[in-house]
């Protein structure tokens, strides 16, 4: 069993190239399904990082603005860096009433430091992406004395463990290598992980964190389109994926009538630079 930093390492770690496009098949799907972050969390963060209308902040793979619409009402300047120009086009529709949001179409790595310039660096289920050895130390460059690194987290929807042992049953017999359930003890363990990431680095002090659980309804039709979205799914042969999709819809429909009652965790983690 691999341990938590090598997973890490294995998003990381691959070509650059292929990062860019890895979730241009599920770019819409991404932009459909994926779970927002809850007003009480960005609350908090706001409050904690001392945002306001005169913020500069950098916001570091932002994807489809999943996260870019939650601060782009403050009214601050935002520059949003996107590497997939399939989430960049999407960002750009999501984010077409906040002209005080700039999206441009590239990589944390490849964009060209400003060093100083921001009051936070806010990254949203994207951190893990970027080589730590980069993501850290430019992300403190380029924040202002005392600026913020802003880690966001959706950890994957739940159902309960009665529906999963339900669903694994069509996981064994389609894609076994992807039958797994996280509690709630499993997922706290892998944020604190992360948080201790960010102070492994050396480069930021104060580490602050905190989470809300949420609770939602997905159809069936909504809870595939999710599964489309995680990168294990995302890369299964068609005809796997078809199998398994087709399993899961039928028991979905006749078990559970037509949908799943799901919950996740939304977590942040804020630190200063040093």
């Amino acid at each position: 069993m691999k341990n938590f930093k090598e997973i890490i390492a294995s998003y990381s770690n691959q070509d650059l190239e292929q990062r860019k496009k890895w979730y241009s098949p599920a770019a819409e799907a991404y932009n459909q399904a994926r779970p927002h972050y809850p007003q009480d969390l960005i609350r908090q963060v706001i409050d904690i990082a001392q945002l306001s209308a005169t913020s500069k902040i950098l916001e570091v793979g932002c994807g489809p603005a999943t996260a870019t619409i939650a601060f782009a009402p403050l009214g601050c300047s935002m520059l949003c860096l996107e590497p997939n120009s399939d989430f960049c086009q999407l960002a750009q529709q999501n984010c077409q009433q906040y002209p005080n949001v700039e999206i441009q179409n590239i990589s944390f790595e490849e964009w060209k430091l400003e060093p100083e310039k921001f009051d936070a660096v806010l990254a949203a289920s994207s951190f893990h992406w970027i080589p730590s050895e980069v993501g850290y130390p430019k992300a403190a460059n380029a924040l202002k004395e005392n600026g913020y690194l802003i880690l966001f987290w959706n950890k994957e929807l739940q159902p309960s463990y009665q529906v999963y042992q339900r669903l694994s049953e069509v996981y064994q017999i389609h894609a076994p290598s992807l039958d797994r359930y996280e509690d709630r003890e499993t997922q706290e363990n892998i944020l604190r992980e992360l948080g201790e990431m960010i102070t492994d680095s050396g480069r930021f002090k104060n580490l602050v964190a905190g989470n809300i659980e949420s609770k939602v309804t997905y159809t069936a039709d909504e809870y595939l389109t999710l599964l489309n979205t995680y990168s294990l799914h995302l890369k299964l042969e068609p005809q796997i994926k078809e199998a398994l999709f087709a399993g899961l819809r039928n028991m979905i429909d006749h078990e559970f009538g037509g949908s799943l009652q799901l919950s996740y965790i939304s977590a942040f983690h804020i630190a200063q630079k040093f």
